[in-house]
C-alpha cells in the first residue's frame, strides 16, 4: 500500500497498526508480513516514528509502552523514560538555576534505542537490523543532515549486531551496547554524544548513558464495568485516569446519554478531583512512596465522590489526604487565579498488543549532533520544589504526561489506545473509554467523536518551584464546537468557564480486538492518524 493510499481506520484478523506518520504505520505492517509479532512491529513503528513524525518524537527522546504477551498472558509496563544526570553538581545547578527551556540541559538520557531492543529481547523475534530497514529507507531519501547522521548511527549499530556471535538476545545487547557507550571498546556512538553534549553546555556524560536500563514493570490496573484498565506506573500521568474511573463507576453514565450535560460534566469533575491528586502525590516510585493503594482504594474513593457537585462545576484545585482517608488536604485547597508527542498501537495474529506513546518535544537549536540523535525536554517534567514528590533527583525519572493504555476483557486483550496531547493525553483516553465502554461505539466512531477536555490542572511541562503558579486555568471545559449548543448552554450555566474548540482535542489512535479476534482500528483523521490492517 502506498503511503499516499493509506487510510485512518482499517480491520483485519492478522494484524494491524494505527499510529502518527503514514510512512510509520507501513514500517509496522512490513514487519508484520514479513512474520514479525507485535513487538517486532511496535519497535519498527517506533523507529520510523523518529523520522515521520520528528518534533513529536526523537531518538533522544522517551517512549513509555504496554504489552499484551499472548505467550505470558499478562500485561507489562515498559519504563521507556530517561533520567536526570548522575551528577549531583548538576543538580544542584538545577535546583539554584531552575530546569531551563529550549536548552539541552533540559534533555534526560535517550531511552528510545534501549525501549525499542529490550522490547525486542524479551517478547520480539527478529533482529534489530531488520526491524531498522524500513527507517533506514526513510532516512536515505530524507535531506537534513540529521537524516544521513542518524543514518549512520543507525548502520553502526546493525553493524555491531551483526559481527557478535551468540543468541539473537545477545546480537541485540550489543547494538544496544555500542549506542549506550557500555562496550570496552568501540563506543564511538556514545562518545559522540557525550562530545555533543558538551559542546553544547549540558550536564549529560557517557556515565549517564552507560547506566540507562529500561524498567519491566507491574502496570497500575483497576476494574471498570467488567473491564480491567492497564496503565504505566506515577512516573507517568496514567494513575490518575484509574482514579477517574474509580469515582465514576458510581455513576449510571449510559443512562446519562452521551455527550449530555451530566455526562460530560461529571466526567470533568471527576478528571479535576484525579489530577489534583496527581499533582500532589505522583513521582518516580524508586525515590519516593507514592500512596498508589490508598489513592484507588474504595475507602479513599469512596470520600471523594461526594465532591462532585452534579449542579456546579469547582473552582478549585482539591487534593485528597489519601493517608487518613480525607476528601480533602486542608491547606492544600486552593483558587487558583501542549506539547509533541506521537502515537502506536499494533495487534498480531497470535493475540499480541501493544500500545506506546513516543515523543521528545523536539528542539532543533542546538542541532543533534553527528550523531543524528536530537534531544528532548523531558526534564521540564520534573521541578525544583524541594520535598515535593517530583522535585529533581539524580538519576530520577520525571513524572511525564506519555500515557499508554491497554485492556483487557476477561483476562485477554480488548482494547489499546495510544495519545498525543500533554496533560490532554488520559482526558482523551477517558472520552474514548466511555464512547466504547458505556455507548458502545467502534474505534472509528469514537476518534472522530467530538470530545472535551480541562485545564484545570497544573502544567506538566511547567517547572516552577512555585506549583500553585503553574495551574493552568480554573474551572476551564474546552469542548469540540460540534457538540450541541443545547448541551455547551447548560454546561455554562453549571460554571464551567466554557470554550469550543473545532480542531482535534488530543491526537488519538486506538484499536479493539472483537470476540472473534479481529482487530478493529483506527486514528482521528483531523489528527493526521493513520491506520493499517494486513490482509485476511
Amino acid at each position: 500500500m502506498a503511503n499516499s493510499d493509506m487510510g485512518w481506520r482499517a480491520v483485519s484478523g492478522t494484524g494491524v497498526v494505527a499510529a502518527g506518520g503514514a510512512g510509520a504505520v507501513a514500517a509496522g505492517t512490513e514487519i508484520l508480513e514479513a512474520g514479525g509479532n507485535a513487538a517486532d512491529a511496535a519497535a519498527a513503528t517506533i523507529f520510523a516514528l523518529n523520522v515521520t513524525d520528528h518534533g513529536q518524537c526523537s531518538i533522544g527522546g522517551e517512549v513509555p509502552l504496554l504489552i499484551y504477551s499472548s505467550r505470558d498472558r499478562n500485561v507489562r509496563a515498559l519504563s521507556g523514560q530517561g533520567r536526570a544526570p548522575l551528577s549531583q553538581s548538576a543538580i544542584d545547578w538545577y535546583l539554584g538555576n531552575g530546569i531551563p527551556d529550549r536548552d539541552v540541559k533540559m534533555a534526560p538520557v535517550p531511552s528510545v534505542v534501549d525501549l525499542c531492543i529490550t522490547t525486542l529481547q524479551q517478547y520480539g523475534t527478529l533482529s534489530f537490523s531488520r526491524i531498522i530497514k524500513p527507517t533506514l529507507s526513510l532516512l536515505d531519501a530524507g535531506k537534513e543532515d540529521w537524516h544521513a547522521n542518524l543514518a549512520r548511527t543507525l548502520r553502526r549499530m546493525a553493524d555491531r549486531e551483526a559481527k557478535t556471535t551468540g543468541s539473537r538476545e545477545v546480537r541485540l545487547q550489543a547494538a544496544c551496547d555500542l549506542f549506550y557507550g557500555r562496550l570496552a571498546e568501540g563506543s564511538d556512538i556514545a562518545d559522540e554524544l557525550e562530545a555533543f553534549y558538551i559542546e553544547k553546555g549540558g550536564f549529560l556524560r557517557r556515565a549517564d548513558l552507560a547506566a540507562h536500563r529500561t524498567r519491566i514493570e507491574e502496570p497500575v490496573t483497576v476494574d471498570y464495568r467488567g473491564y480491567t484498565i492497564c496503565k504505566c506506573g506515577p512516573w507517568t500521568q496514567g494513575p490518575y485516569l484509574c482514579q477517574a474511573l474509580r469515582l465514576l463507576e458510581g455513576y449510571d453514565l449510559t443512562a446519562m446519554g452521551h455527550l449530555s450535560p451530566d455526562c460530560v460534566h461529571v466526567a470533568t469533575e471527576a478528571l479535576k478531583l484525579a489530577m489534583a491528586d496527581r499533582d500532589t502525590y505522583y513521582g518516580d516510585p524508586e525515590f519516593v512512596d507514592v500512596p498508589l493503594a490508598e489513592l484507588l482504594s474504595d475507602a479513599y474513593t469512596e470520600v471523594r465522590r461526594p465532591l462532585i457537585d452534579m449542579a456546579s462545576a469547582s473552582l478549585e484545585a482539591r487534593p485528597g489526604d489519601p493517608y487518613s482517608v480525607e476528601p480533602l488536604l486542608g491547606s492544600s485547597v486552593f483558587r487558583p487565579g501542549i506539547g509533541g508527542t506521537t502515537t502506536c498501537v499494533v495487534g498480531d495474529r497470535w493475540g499480541n498488543v501493544v500500545s506506546a506513546t513516543p515523543s521528545a518535544n523536539v528542539y532543533h537549536e542546538g542541532g543533534s549532533g553527528t550523531a543524528g540523535v536530537s534531544y528532548g525536554n523531558r526534564l521540564r517534567s520534573l521541578n525544583t520544589t524541594l520535598g515535593h514528590p517530583n522535585c529533581i533527583q539524580a538519576g530520577k525519572r520525571p513524572r511525564i504526561t506519555l500515557t499508554p493504555t491497554l485492556v483487557l476483557k476477561d483476562g485477554a486483550p480488548a482494547m489499546a489506545i495510544s495519545v498525543a496531547g500533554g496533560d490532554l493525553q488520559d482526558q482523551v483516553t477517558l472520552n474514548l473509554l466511555l464512547d466504547v465502554i458505556e455507548f458502545g461505539l467502534d474505534p472509528g466512531e469514537a476518534v472522530t467523536a467530538p470530545r472535551f477536555a480541562t485545564y484545570h490542572h497544573q502544567d506538566s511541562f511547567d517547572p516552577n518551584p512555585d506549583r500553585e503558579q503553574t495551574f493552568i486555568k480554573a474551572g476551564s471545559l474546552t469542548v469540540n464546537e460540534t457538540v450541541d449548543e443545547d448541551v455547551r448552554s447548560a454546561l455554562a450555566q453549571r460554571g464551567h468557564d466554557l470554550r469550543t474548540e473545532a480542531g482535534p482535542i488530543g491526537h488519538p489512535v486506538m484499536l479493539i480486538r472483537d470476540a472473534t479476534g479481529r482487530y478493529h482500528a483506527a486514528g482521528d483523521p483531523a489528527a493526521r492518524r493513520h491506520a493499517a490492517g494486513l490482509p485476511e
